[in-house]
């Protein structure tokens, strides 16, 4: 792992490269992850494109940064980004869930240039059902257990990855994971799609209760140079369910644009 230094903290990334040409990818987890969800990524799509993915603060070996949950999280989650696609010359964001709300307030509110961004399981506006909200305060078991059942963050997948994304989640803590789902859940930027100004991909596993294709379809038509694109036999983690098809779905993407 190599870690970049600012704003008073240490945040963790992770390098591959084999061989790959192009501006880095850079890949950010969502609520309750970390790099490990972009498994097949840094490993398969590594071959193509270099690969970045990071720990958000609090996650995996990153240190946690004070942050009240909303737009102080939202702000410092961006923070740790800009600083690893600065230390890494990525030009290319890849967010899923909560990845794809920093990646969006990178677009909106940062200076750091973008050659396209890829919304993974994610929207414009992020709502978390009140008795998840609540799990995750008093019950963070059923919380975790709640997320893990049929096509929230998986439809189908092997018994392997569902294992990592529990243990994943309870390694992370409950502290953090709440304070994820509850910046997501105040995060909305519909208002504000139309000044995002790079080509931009919305990509959904087509069981994703959690963010559903609709939410995708929103993003894909208020972005001036949005694009949607479903991803068969996969829920909210279709990049780690279904990887052939999310990669193919970023290969053919970025190679349309020319990033």
């Amino acid at each position: 792992m190599n870690e970049v230094t600012h704003h008073g903290r240490t945040t963790t990334y992770r390098v591959a490269d084999r061989g790959g040409e192009g501006t880095p990818v850079l890949f950010v987890h969502g609520s309750g992850g970390t790099h490990e969800v972009w498994k097949a990524q840094l490993g398969r799509f590594a071959r193509e494109r270099p690969v970045v993915a990071l720990d958000l603060s609090g996650h995996g070996d990153s240190e946690d940064v004070d942050a009240t949950a909303g737009w102080e999280t939202l702000s410092a989650y961006a923070d740790d980004v800009l600083a690893v696609a600065a230390e890494t010359d990525a030009g290319v964001v890849v967010g899923n869930s909560l990845g794809g709300a920093v990646a969006l307030q990178l677009a909106l509110e940062r200076d750091h240039a973008l050659d396209a961004l890829v919304l993974a399981g994610t929207g414009p506006k992020l709502p978390v059902l009140a008795d998840l909200r609540r799990w995750l305060a008093e019950e963070f078991d059923r919380a975790v257990e709640f997320l893990h059942g049929p096509d929230r963050l998986f439809h189908d997948a092997d018994a392997r990855y569902r294992r990592l994304s529990t243990e994943t989640m309870r390694e992370v803590g409950q502290a953090v994971t709440r304070r994820d789902f509850e910046t997501s859940h105040r995060f909305d930027v519909r208002d504000r799609l139309d000044e995002i100004s790079v080509p931009t991909l919305a990509v959904v596993g087509e069981h994703d209760k959690l963010t559903p294709p609709d939410y995708h379809e929103r993003l894909a038509d208020g972005i001036p140079d949005g694009r949607y694109r479903e991803i068969p036999d996969a829920a909210h983690l279709a990049m780690l369910e279904e990887p052939e098809a999310f990669n193919a779905a970023l290969r053919e993407f970025l190679d349309e644009v020319g990033a």
